[in-house]
């Protein structure tokens, strides 16, 4: 692989923020999702897949440098059969923890749990695409979970409605119009009208 920092386009002296949001940028950009039908899908795919591998090691290293002089160092051991703690955080509202925890899990110890589990911290924070991707892999390495089908139906279903996401805890989608809009609009082409001759609304 190439320098994974020149990839992502950051420099290594980089904060874990500006990394994570650079991922973020080029992961939104180059997802295949936004390439479905295009002649440029493959490219766009390979791309996607060195974002990936990129974001992954410079984590990986970053977690083994900040862990290597704790007790035992180096990876905790998470696996699908203790992610109960980690999944006791996201229920409480401690995404910053539950982040830095999944972040420390070694790409090649990323199960369906460890996907269903980043997919729900990235959804709670609002961030969807990436959710929806990692609520996607999770299926595909365990496609006999309901709660990971679940997960994924219901992002598909908030895909489709409206043209945007919905957010979390809100009844309205991006993209979409309120009463308020219909009535504002309605208003103004009635004026429209009567500026013409005309009459849309009779009563206004």
């Amino acid at each position: 692989m190439n320098d994974p920092y020149a990839i992502l386009g950051v420099s290594r002296t980089a904060s874990d923020t500006e990394i994570k949001n650079a991922y973020r940028e080029l992961a939104r950009k180059y997802h295949p999702d936004n390439y479905n039908g295009n002649p440029l899908s493959d490219l766009a795919s390979d791309k996607m897949k060195e974002i990936n591998e990129a974001y992954d090691q410079i984590m990986a290293e970053r977690r083994n440098k900040s862990s290597g002089s704790q007790k035992g160092g180096g990876y905790s051991g998470y696996t699908s059969s203790n992610f109960a703690d980690i999944r006791n955080m996201i229920a409480t509202g401690r995404l910053e923890e539950a982040q830095e925890l999944l972040d420390g899990v070694p790409p090649d110890k990323r199960d369906a749990e460890w996907y269903f589990l980043n997919g729900s911290v990235l959804y709670k924070r609002g961030w969807f695409d990436d959710a929806f991707t990692c609520f996607s892999t999770a299926c595909r390495m365990n496609p006999n979970n309901p709660e990971y089908r679940q997960a994924l139906n219901q992002m598909q279903q908030q895909r489709s409605g409206f043209g945007g996401y919905r957010q979390p805890g809100t009844t309205t989608r991006t993209g979409g119009c309120s009463a308020c809009d219909m009535c504002t609009g309605l208003i103004c082409a009635d004026c429209c009208c009567e500026c013409m001759g005309g009459d849309l609304i009779s009563c206004c």
